[in-house]
């Protein structure tokens, strides 16, 4: 079949809006018809070449929403019509890291995923006999896709595509790192670094566990509206305040305790030195800091080895430790029941052939989330 896509040709160059070839499902696929696609900074990591595991050319995009319209055989999780989320981060449920409980780290297809290919080694889209790689197992920038049945979650089909595809990354990746990741409980004392799509999500995700303090950190002053929007308590601007570390300790001395430093901190910037200001932020003992943000490729993170050794603990994330098939439907829920909010962070709504105004719109910070509707 024809589908309509925007293909990454190269790295740093705009995306290509062009007519694709699509092979229908094969054993244990399923097709689906992409309604809705986020457009995220992992995407844009790709795209600007910084990425290690970047393949070109591809279809990029994992942040969608769409119902399925065929299954291949074997499929008995999801039917035709059914609602779905595509996932970049698979549950099948059976492979060591499934069954472990310990990590959300599925590995039944993570090597065929890296290289840009289905688990049968091949690939789906193609424009003539040119070959196009795959994205993170998704590839929602392209209006039909096919995934693995274990990389996508039925979800409620009441639930709107156009919000509901952040689910896919940003807000799961953000809620979950709090929930998930952390476990942050009641009255706890936080900082996060970086207010854009992630960082918000961890806030709202803070407000959720009950954390007494949400600090947001971010150069830019504009974010402090967007913060308080979703539950942070209070604003730190590094550029105002010098040494953000020694600030953000004493901002947080309470009571008898005047040590300070927070009980967990969240980098949501991909930046090494930021993340070795959340670390050094910590409390001393028990502060936890939480890693979402990707670096580029080569960047390493540094610390004096007696941060750790006097009870900081770093620790990553990924998809906020969350399990796909699991988790996701779960956090639909919670956004119908009107727990969470995704509605105000979608702020701009774009047609297909617009995709790339998006990605400006992302880089003039002039957007949450960019929301391409087929």
């Amino acid at each position: 079949m024809k589908t309509r896509a925007a293909v990454a040709t190269a790295a740093g160059k705009p995306l290509e809006i062009m007519e694709v070839d699509l092979d229908g499902p094969r054993d244990g696929e399923v097709l689906v018809e992409i309604k809705a696609t986020g457009i995220c900074h992992t995407d844009e990591f790709t795209l600007s070449g910084a990425d290690p595991e970047g393949l070109f050319p591809a279809i990029l995009g994992h942040e969608g929403a769409g119902v399925v319209v065929d299954v291949g055989r074997g499929v008995t999780s999801v039917k035709k019509g059914d609602h779905v989320i595509p996932l970049y981060t698979p549950e099948c449920r059976q492979c060591p890291s499934c069954l472990s409980r310990k990590t959300n780290l599925c590995t039944a297809i993570r090597a065929t995923q890296g290289q840009g290919v289905m688990p049968d080694g091949t690939s789906r889209f193609s424009i003539g006999k040119e070959k196009l790689h795959h994205y993170m197992g998704c590839s929602t920038f392209s209006n039909f896709t096919v995934l693995p049945e274990i990389a996508v979650a039925k979800v409620d089909p009441a639930a709107p595509f156009d919000k509901i595809c952040y689910i896919g990354c940003g807000v799961t990746t953000g809620i979950g790192a709090v929930i998930n990741t952390a476990k942050v409980e009641e009255g706890a004392t936080t900082a996060v670094f970086g207010l854009g799509g992630i960082g918000l999500n961890v806030i709202q995700g803070l407000k959720l566990a009950g954390a007494d303090m949400i600090i947001g950190v971010d150069v830019n002053n504009d974010k402090k509206k967007w913060g308080e929007r979703f539950g942070m308590t209070h604003f730190v601007n590094p550029k105002e305040v010098g040494d953000v570390v020694p600030h953000l300790v004493n901002l947080t001395k309470r009571g008898a305790d005047q040590i300070g430093g927070a009980d967990y901190t969240f980098d949501c910037t991909g930046n090494v030195n930021v993340m070795r200001q959340a670390l050094e932020a910590c409390h001393r003992g028990w502060g936890q800091s939480i890693i979402i943000g990707v670096a580029g490729a080569g960047q390493e993170i540094a610390t004096r080895p007696f941060q750790l050794v006097t009870g900081r603990v770093w620790k990553g994330t990924a998809f906020g430790g969350a399990r796909g098939r699991t988790d996701v439907p779960k956090i639909v829920d919670w956004y119908m029941a009107g727990k969470i909010q995704i509605d105000p962070m979608i702020t701009h709504t774009l047609k297909l052939e617009e995709i790339n105004k998006g990605f400006d719109l992302m880089h003039e910070g002039k957007s949450i989330r960019s929301v391409v509707v087929y």
